[in-house]
């Protein structure tokens, strides 16, 4: 491995663990009526074609377009690339670099007051009806034993928070946008909370919560989230694409899919390219914003 590829990745390292700490500090119990019985055990549900049908980003990027946010042009455009980058399995260092540096800088000089009011909006125009009945039962299951759930998500922490209230949940960890007198800068604190940033945040919320890892259990339906799936005793792989598959098989985790017939034969390549794709195109919204100010 030359330097530079040794640079890039301990930096990547240390964003990963950056966005993780800063996911499990704002990770404040949202509407937790009763007090856990079970202190030691929790459940970390994945987001995106776990919980929620489709990408929860895609559907705040369009209640963020329908706000004039940005333009339909800009979107399609920042998706088509990012799309095209994961279906034929290439992503170049400085596209993935440029929307790393951009990520949720639409948002910049706007309020965290305001992003969470349209955030409930958002929540009840296009999210509410899309969220799987089989995941939500199982997340019900953990509270019914006396355990804390938590959703763990490359989403703003601002509309997972949002999600986790309106379901019951205990809280929720994702992607930590910096702001400054209540007032967003554009820059994120570390990375976005995708793959190894996760599994730093359920890390962090462990031990300030005193959990016993080997007790909890983590759901999520990509690959790109083993290192969460693996840190914990019970890992369970819902709608999962191809590669998660295999090696829930392998492992002998449980799998559920609440998809059915094509929909779920295709969804290894579909979602992950959609989803992936869409939240690049938030990802790549920079030069908008300042429109709006």
């Amino acid at each position: 491995m030359t330097p530079p590829d040794r640079t890039r990745r301990l930096n990547l390292q240390q964003r990963s663990t950056m966005a993780g700490e800063a996911a499990a500090a704002a990770a404040d119990v949202e509407t937790a009526l009763n007090i856990p019985s079970d202190l030691t055990a929790a459940a970390f549900f994945d987001v995106d074609n776990t919980l929620m049908q489709g990408a929860s980003i895609f559907h705040f990027a369009r209640g963020l377009h329908r706000r004039n946010f940005f333009t339909t042009r800009e979107i399609v455009g920042a998706a088509w690339k990012q799309t095209y980058f994961r279906l034929v399995g290439v992503e170049d260092p400085e596209h993935v670099a440029e929307a790393r540096n951009s990520a949720l800088s639409f948002i910049a000089g706007h309020t965290v007051t305001e992003l969470e009011e349209i955030g409930e909006e958002i929540f009840d125009e296009g999210m509410a009806h899309r969220i799987w009945p089989g995941t939500r039962a199982l997340a019900q299951m953990h509270l019914d034993q006396g355990q804390r759930v938590w959703l763990v998500t490359a989403a703003p922490i601002e509309i997972a928070s949002i999600i986790a209230r309106r379901l019951g949940l205990t809280g929720a960890m994702g992607t930590v946008a910096e702001h400054e007198d209540g007032v967003y800068t554009g820059r994120l604190v570390g990375d976005l909370l995708h793959g190894p940033a996760k599994a730093e945040a359920v890390k962090a919320l462990a031990l300030r919560e005193n959990l016993d890892l080997s007790r909890c259990s983590a759901y999520s339906d990509s690959v790109n989230d083993l290192p969460m799936l693996s840190m914990v005793g019970d890992a369970c792989a819902i709608n999962p694409d191809a590669r998660l598959r295999a090696h829930a098989k392998v492992q002998g985790w449980r799998i559920r899919d609440y998809r059915t017939g094509r929909r779920a034969a295709r969804a290894g390549l579909v979602v992950a390219a959609a989803a992936g794709g869409v939240s690049g195109a938030l990802a790549a919204g920079a030069a908008v914003r300042s429109r709006r100010h």
